[in-house]
């Protein structure tokens, strides 16, 4: 079985932990350019310890971020191209019977590994998808009625096309919240493409954005330290006042008179957790009202379904702009250490 780094490496100091983000932004960035602040929500996802769903059209980066990201980490990396005909053991892994040894064997399937890419995820059937609940949420699969453990650093980037529904199988609401995050990379600036394309001319000033993404990015932590970042993220001070403010908005959503469904408590955990995370990563002390509305929309817009089902993107996020700024009253004096 794939083990992570068992000796937990030197951790970088607290007051070190910004530089350290920059670096892995600025890494990253080498293969995805222009898209820092989506890098670093990737990033507070990762040490947040939940998983990542990526909407947008194709050919935006979606792999390029995945793959990027693991190598940033020394991770192992694998890729399910999800397909209508892909089967739950083509994820999870089979037992087999070996008749050198008379005995059955467990051949590990791709869920195995540190980061795993589940390419567009609604296009393979339900029960393919519901695969990765249990692997999501407990960090393993049970096989034959034996369980088997994931490593402890595991990491689901999962991908779909909002735009071409022929022949793809909605996520239900129950596997959408097993997602801690949702972003959407959208299209580049004009700078950053015009230096994608002369990355692939090779042009002098580009950066060397003509290589692969394992050459542009360099492995900067290890698994093991990714580890420690989650664990040190836990112990970021969160205040009375933010306890509050964080459940006041998750239970807005569950009475709103615009939503047919509010958050669950995994909403309020997940804000919490994440908030935390991009905390520790931005160097501050304890969370903020501020780290919380950044991260509001990403963590719960897509727990929530609308009565109007055919609301546009700018609608829905009138709709959290209004839960933030007017709806729910933001703590005056919030703990700052």
């Amino acid at each position: 079985m794939l083990t992570d780094t068992t000796a937990r490496q030197s951790n970088p100091p607290r007051s070190n932990i910004p530089n350290v983000t920059k670096a892995l932004t600025n890494n990253i960035g080498q293969a995805l350019i222009g898209k820092q602040p989506q890098i670093l929500l990737a990033l507070t996802c990762l040490v947040a310890g939940g998983h990542l769903l990526l909407e947008d059209v194709p050919g935006l980066g979606k792999t390029t971020l995945a793959k990027a990201l693991a190598t940033a980490i020394k991770g192992q990396f694998r890729r399910v191209q999800c397909t209508p005909d892909l089967m739950p053991s083509d994820i999870t892994g089979v037992t087999v019977y070996n008749q050198k040894n008379a005995s059955f064997e467990f051949i590990q399937g791709p869920v195995f590994t540190n980061i795993l890419l589940a390419d567009e995820i609604n296009r393979t059937s339900p029960r393919t998808q519901s695969a990765l609940l249990e692997a999501m949420s407990d960090a393993t699969v049970s096989i034959d009625n034996v369980s088997h453990e994931l490593p402890e650093l595991f990491f689901v980037i999962a991908t779909q096309n909002p735009v071409e529904f022929s022949g793809t199988y909605e996520l239900p609401e129950a596997q959408m919240d097993r997602f801690m995050m949702r972003l959407s990379l959208g299209y580049p600036d004009k700078a950053s493409e015009i230096a994608m394309l002369k990355g692939v001319c090779g042009q002098a000033g580009s950066d060397n954005h003509s290589l692969s993404t394992q050459q542009q990015v360099k492995p900067l932590l290890s698994t093991g330290q990714v580890l420690q970042l989650r664990q040190r993220a836990s112990q970021v001070t969160v205040s009375e006042d933010m306890f509050n403010y964080i459940v006041n908005i998750v239970e807005r959503t569950r009475h709103h008179q615009a939503l047919r469904l509010g958050a669950s408590p995994r909403a309020s955990l997940s804000l919490l957790k994440a908030s935390q995370a991009y905390a520790l990563l931005t160097g501050a002390n304890s969370i903020t009202p501020e780290h919380i509305k950044l991260l509001a929309e990403p963590i719960l817009a897509h727990r929530l379904l609308f009565k109007n089902q055919h609301s546009t993107a700018m609608e829905r996020q009138q709709f959290f702009e209004q839960l933030l700024d007017r709806q729910v009253a933001v703590p005056d004096n919030p703990l700052s250490l």
